[in-house]
Order: structure tokens, then sequence, then C-alpha cells
């Protein structure tokens, strides 16, 4: 579909290095611009607007995800400038911001994964919970409770909303604020599993992490890992942890979840402590 958008707007060869740096999301559209097609950006855009009729923005993303509250500069291509929309995935309903809250379509898999290994009865801290999207995906299956801590209020916000969109099994508890500050004056040791979705700084929140884990639960651990062969990036991660990790760990799983530049990849290992 990107390809026929844009089929007399670029060459197959500029057509080819945009396609990997795009992602619809709802009615909107994110397009990475390589330097050297910069000066088509506004022609990018119309072309998009105009060939993907359910999309009514389309948006250039002028900086990576960065800084506490993991957002970035979006600059307006075509249409209208809402960074607001509605995104479903595997029957749930989410009102994401783009621009003032963290959302990331290609962690789909990941969140399916998670929410899959969830059990009944559970208790889980989701530390960088953004709007909710993993906690609610494990709550609309089983009957647990999941605290969602999220530092950037817009994020909280947004959460408790999803939190109302959705038919729930399980208890979501939504709080903005610290995840280390809020897991030692509410959450010590009460969690059977632990997520910690913010693998640039994941060595500096392992010890809140390990805080809030039951003896005998599960911390989500991910990382950003470079491995010169892709296959190697979940061993390495694993041996990273066990350099960092303070406590006992059996090591569960580990596994490539996307990847994030040349050589270069997001990873996550299942880890089952003992205190």
């Amino acid at each position: 579909m990107l390809k026929k958008a844009l089929e007399n707007v670029l060459t197959e060869k500029e057509s080819n290095e945009l396609i990997s740096a795009f992602d619809q999301i709802g009615e909107i559209i994110i397009v990475r611009i390589p330097d050297s097609l910069l000066a088509k950006k506004k022609i990018i855009g119309k072309a998009l607007l105009d060939e993907v009729k359910i999309v009514r923005s389309v948006f250039y993303q002028a900086s990576a995800v960065e800084g506490e509250f993991r957002t970035r500069s979006l600059e307006i291509l075509a249409g209208e400038d809402n960074t607001e929309t509605e995104y479903k995935e595997f029957g749930c309903r989410f009102t994401v911001d783009v621009k003032n809250a963290f959302f990331s379509p290609r962690l789909s898999t990941e969140r399916e994964r998670i929410s899959n290994l969830v059990q009944n009865e559970e208790v889980m801290t989701n530390m960088f919970a953004g709007i909710g999207m993993f906690s609610i995906m494990a709550a609309k299956k089983k009957k647990c409770t999941v605290y969602s801590l999220d530092i950037n209020p817009i994020a909280s916000k947004l959460c408790e909303m999803n939190i109302g969109l959705n038919k729930l099994v399980g208890n979501i508890i939504s709080i903005n604020g610290d995840a280390s500050k809020i897991i030692k004056e509410q959450l010590m040791n009460k969690s059977d599993r632990t997520l910690m979705l913010l693998p640039e700084r994941s060595d500096e929140f392992l010890e809140s992490a390990i805080n809030t884990t039951k003896d005998g639960g599960i911390i989500h651990y991910y990382s950003h890992i470079h491995a010169d062969k892709k296959i190697d990036a979940g061993k390495l991660s694993e041996e990273h942890y066990l350099k960092v990790t303070p406590v006992k760990s059996e090591i569960i799983n580990s596994k490539i979840v996307r990847a994030v530049g040349p050589r270069f990849y997001q990873t996550v290992v299942d880890i089952k402590i003992s205190k």
C-alpha cells in the first residue's frame, strides 16, 4: 500500500528506503524520513494522506523517543494536526496520543505473549506502563491485579481512560509517579510478576523490580543489546543480566523483541528470582 501511494512521488530505491520507517496507528501515519528525502517530506505526506483513505493525519517523526516521559517530536505533514487517535489490538481498544505519551505498535507480539503468561489471581507490577496496553491486555484475559505505573501524567490519564474502554476480568490500579518511589512506599514484595519495559534504563531500575517481586516471582527484564550475529542477542542479554543482578536468578527464557538498529536489538529475559 505504501509503495502504491508513493509510486508517482519517489523512485523505487527511495520508496524502499522509506518502507521500514512507517507506522499506521488508527487514523494516524507516522513516518521517519531519511535525510536524503527530507526535501520531499510534504509531498510524501500528501501522497500518503490521499492514498490511505482511513488516515486523517500524517506526521514526520523529527526526533527519537527520548526524555523521562519517553515522548517524541512530531511535525504535521498533511491532514489534521491532532495526535490523538483510537487504536485496536487483540480485541482491546485504546486511546493513544502519539506525541505526548509512549506508544509503539511494534510491541504487539510481546504484549500478546505477556498476556498469555499471566495467570489468574496473580499480582503484576507494570513499572513503565505508558497508556496501559500491557496491563489492559493481561487484565482482559485473566483475573489478575495489575499495578500500572508511569511517571508521565498524560500517560497515566490515558491509562485510566483505556481501563474504562475495555471490559476487564482483572483489576488495574493506575498510579502516576516515579516507579522506584512508588514501589518503595507502596509495593514492596507485592508482585508475582514484574514488567520493566524501559530497556535503555533497565539496570538503573533492577533493584526496584526485585524489591516489588516476591520470592519465587518472575521479572521480565528488557534491554538493548549489540550483537554481531542476531542469533546471539538473547544469550548476550542473559549474560548481561546475570552480571548485574544482586539476587539468585533462574533464566526461564530469552528472546529478541525487535530490531532497533543495525546489529542492535531490544531483548527480553524472563527470570525467576530467589531472595
